[in-house]
């Protein structure tokens, strides 16, 4: 089931991105990501209660707890580059350097998790790092500003592979839901306290309803991606979940083309071509 879960967060995840750039066009990113985070919140807390997992609250351990917290540290940051570099890049940029993030990922996992790297998986880290490459080529009236979308994009990545293997040892005695829900906090205290420094609270009288119900709607996709993520990630190896979680791209480009009317290049398709086909071959082990 594990499987399934993985690909339930991928598809989430993929529709997360296009709802996300839409809702925040006209709002700052930190603001939106800060919003999206109390709908994240919200669901995340309600399924706790359904399961019946909330009276297991006082037996998480202190290391749990710890690494918990500090996935929702790394969770946060990485939102808050991700949604940075959306508002700044093309989406169909911005996502497959964001779900690089897998290849860091099997890498952090084989140091710190001790989980094994087959000659399959260095092949298929190598043709994800090509098509990635691929993907994101310069066009020529992109300018030297928002050139930055592609650091904010990089940091993202990082941040979201420490978050999968903190994520991991975190939840290895959590039921899921309850881990997820306790990380949401860490994610809505850091993303309101950056909003506050930033004195962009005041900006939300002028968001309209569009870009509100977007955002709300950026949140219910992404709590939904996060229950199936942690699910899976929980009962299987993080070095497979997070290359099907990964898979978000195929949803978003797909997305990205029908309603954001982007379109790839030959260059570009090519380099989807190759990701998804990297992304694959690191499911070959099992």
């Amino acid at each position: 089931m594990w499987i399934a879960y993985a690909f339930g967060s991928a598809l989430f995840a993929g529709i997360t991105s296009i709802l996300a750039k839409i809702g925040i066009r006209n709002v700052d990113s930190n603001l939106a990501t800060a919003l999206r985070t109390w709908v994240v919140l919200f669901f995340s807390w309600l399924m706790v209660f359904i399961v019946g997992s909330q009276d297991t609250v006082t037996d998480i351990s202190g290391k749990s707890l710890l690494f918990l917290v500090l996935s929702g540290l790394t969770t946060g940051a990485s939102w808050i580059c991700y949604f940075r570099a959306l508002q700044l890049g093309n989406v169909n940029k911005v996502v497959p350097v964001d779900k690089s993030s897998n290849v860091l990922t099997m890498i952090l996992a084989f140091i710190f998790l001790s989980e094994k790297i087959t000659w399959i998986m260095v092949a298929g880290m190598v043709v994800i790092a090509i098509g990635t490459y691929m993907m994101i080529q310069k066009s020529k009236s992109e300018t030297a500003e928002h050139k930055s979308w592609l650091i904010y994009a990089c940091l993202s990545a990082v941040f979201a592979a420490m978050t999968s293997i903190l994520g991991k040892i975190g939840i290895e005695n959590v039921e899921s839901n309850l881990g997820t829900a306790i990380r949401t906090i860490v994610v809505l205290i850091m993303a309101w306290l950056i909003v506050f420094m930033q004195k962009k609270q005041r900006e939300m009288k002028h968001i309209d309803r569009k870009s509100w119900l977007y955002i709300a709607l950026s949140g219910l996709a992404t709590g939904l991606s996060w229950l199936c993520f942690y699910k899976a990630l929980q009962d299987g190896p993080a070095s497979v979940v997070v290359p099907i979680d990964k898979l978000s791209v195929l949803v978003t480009v797909l997305f990205a083309l029908v309603f954001l009317k982007e379109k790839l290049s030959l260059k570009s398709t090519i380099g989807l071509l190759l990701l998804t086909i990297g992304t694959l071959a690191l499911l070959l082990k099992f």
